[in-house]
């Protein structure tokens, strides 16, 4: 029987762990979107996906209600700039152009005028821009 170094085994270990955390125990953001009880905004519902892998408090998530529906700084999409927050938060870029790519613009008004997509759609991006760089 062959033995794998024991590095190889950790690596393996935390990768199942990553995909079994992702696909078992953690509700998407999209799906925290403008649902009741919270009625999160595309900022907060982005942050409340994220809610236990980055540790982020109850505190922070309500505060991002100031930053939904075109109220990010420099107008920008809030559930980009919730994303571009937690990537700050681990020493990562901005997700500025990965978000663009898919959903045409960066800011809220551009991407509601040309109706690329739904602010939901916006923040399915976010989420899986992110879960792609953690």
């Amino acid at each position: 029987m062959e033995r794998k170094p024991l590095l190889a085994s950790i690596v393996g270990v935390k990768c199942l762990f990553k995909t079994i955390y992702f696909s078992m125990e953690r509700i998407k953001s999209e799906d925290h979107f403008h649902k009741t009880p919270y009625n999160f905004n595309c900022a907060q519902a982005v942050l409340k996906g994220f809610q236990h892998h980055f540790q982020i408090k109850d505190e922070e998530i309500e505060a991002f209600r100031a930053h939904g529906g075109g109220k990010a700084a420099g107008g920008l999409c809030g559930a980009l700039h919730a994303a571009n927050h937690l990537m700050k938060k681990i020493g990562n870029e901005p997700l500025n152009k990965h978000f663009a790519q898919k959903a045409t613009h960066e800011k809220c008004r551009e991407i509601k005028q040309n109706k690329s997509c739904t602010c939901e759609e916006c923040v399915k991006i976010a989420d899986e821009l992110i879960s792609s760089k953690i």
